[in-house]
């Protein structure tokens, strides 16, 4: 199984930036696929999830109302859009993916908002 994380990059403050992350030697569609993210000096955490089955999204309060993770299922890959960009959202973000028991992550890709 391997998760290639992309489109991360450098942008202004209010800018927008659309992560995709591809899937090799798994279904995403039969999975729970989620973005997390590390801030310099600070620890992992939660962006948003697109669940298995239903369409069900959840997303961690910093960044409700800006962010939409969706899933393409003919491409095999996961999006995460990212509107309004604040400084606060400078991380590595990475891709995951929970099969059963099993726990798989993306390379990550660096955001930077500038201000």
């Amino acid at each position: 199984v391997q998760l290639q994380a992309s489109g991360g990059g450098t942008v202004q403050v209010g800018g927008s930036l659309r992560l995709s992350c591809a899937a090799s030697g798994i279904t995403l569609s039969r999975n729970s696929v989620a973005w997390f993210r590390r801030a310099p000096g600070k620890e992992r955490e939660f962006v948003a999830r697109f669940f298995r089955s239903g369409g069900n999204t959840l997303y961690a309060d910093s960044v409700k109302g800006r962010f939409t993770i969706s899933r393409d299922n003919t491409k095999n890959t996961v999006s995460l859009q990212m509107n309004n960009l604040k400084p606060e959202d400078t991380a590595v973000y990475y891709c995951n993916l929970r099969s059963g028991w099993d726990s798989y992550w993306g390379q990550g890709t660096l955001v930077t908002v500038s201000s």
